[in-house]
């Protein structure tokens, strides 16, 4: 790496680490409520390892205002939604689910599962749509070397998840030893990386279970494995709107929410009318 190249990427410290919380086999590392601030659309992350025999009961719960993505890269989850489409995400696969205006569902693992949960706070015009979801197996998901595309485009490979406009989500795999350098589109002022596997240095050392985010600029980001190593990393222009939450919503109004939030309550009715879930 050049002298120039390198002084480029010193200008693009961490500007907060963290572990997260444990809880049983899933860390959240990031919340609406904490970090989520910071790094938005992106504000809910979770590292998780959950075995078939002791998984936690998810059950049926809903979401509105978010789109939801796990990227799962070892084991089997089953899965189905309010809407209809059910199914079993295997090894390596990815799921989407846009919320929008509101949806529920549920899922569970079918042996040891392991990967990430990202939620994206949606824009306006996409906060209370109708939602929409979007399943990958692994042989759909493109890849730029290293990185698998997830949402977005990086290089010659453009995800087929219809995604809101400047949000890249990266699925990366490094060597012992290997350097990579990720050059940002020129408006993603929000970079953020989570390991799963491995320690790696940007240049500061980033270890297996831990959560990084920098200083917001569209400046490049220097990666080198020390050991093998894998890792999510997402970029994106800044979600210009202060975050209204709810149990499971995040909306950029008031108004938004209580939509959200009625179009929940309205298909949890229909659950418990079906027998499939009872309200607390």
């Amino acid at each position: 790496m050049s002298a120039v190249l390198r002084a480029h990427v010193a200008k693009r410290p961490i500007a907060l680490r963290s572990r997260g919380q444990r809880h049983g086999p899933i860390t959240r590392l990031v919340s609406p409520s904490d970090i989520g601030g910071f790094i938005k659309p992106f504000v809910f992350l979770d590292l998780f390892d959950i075995s078939a025999s002791n998984a936690p009961n998810f059950g049926w719960h809903p979401h509105s205002g978010i789109a939801t993505l796990t990227v799962l890269h070892e084991g089997a989850i089953e899965y189905q939604e309010t809407t209809g489409v059910k199914g079993i995400l295997s090894p390596g696969g990815v799921e989407w689910m846009r919320a929008g205006g509101g949806v529920w569902h549920t899922g569970a693992a079918l042996e040891q599962a392991k990967g990430f949960q990202l939620w994206i706070a949606l824009p306006e015009e996409f906060e209370n749509s109708p939602s929409q979801s979007h399943y990958l197996s692994v042989d759909q998901v493109p890849a730029e070397q290293p990185a698998r595309v997830i949402l977005g485009s990086h290089g010659r490979a453009k995800s087929p998840i219809l995604s809101p406009e400047r949000i890249n989500y990266l699925d990366v795999q490094l060597a012992a030893g290997e350097r990579w350098t990720y050059h940002p589109p020129l408006d993603h002022e929000v970079a953020w990386l989570a390991v799963s596997e491995g320690t790696i240095c940007t240049p500061e050392p980033v270890s297996a279970g831990e959560f990084v985010a920098f200083e917001e600029s569209n400046s490049a980001l220097s990666i080198q494995a020390d050991r093998a190593s894998r890792f999510v990393l997402g970029s994106a222009a800044k979600h210009p709107h202060k975050l209204v939450l709810g149990h499971y919503s995040v909306h950029t109004t008031h108004a938004a929410l209580v939509a959200g939030e009625s179009q929940i309550q309205r298909i949890g009715n229909q659950l418990v009318a079906a027998g499939l879930l009872r309200w607390h």
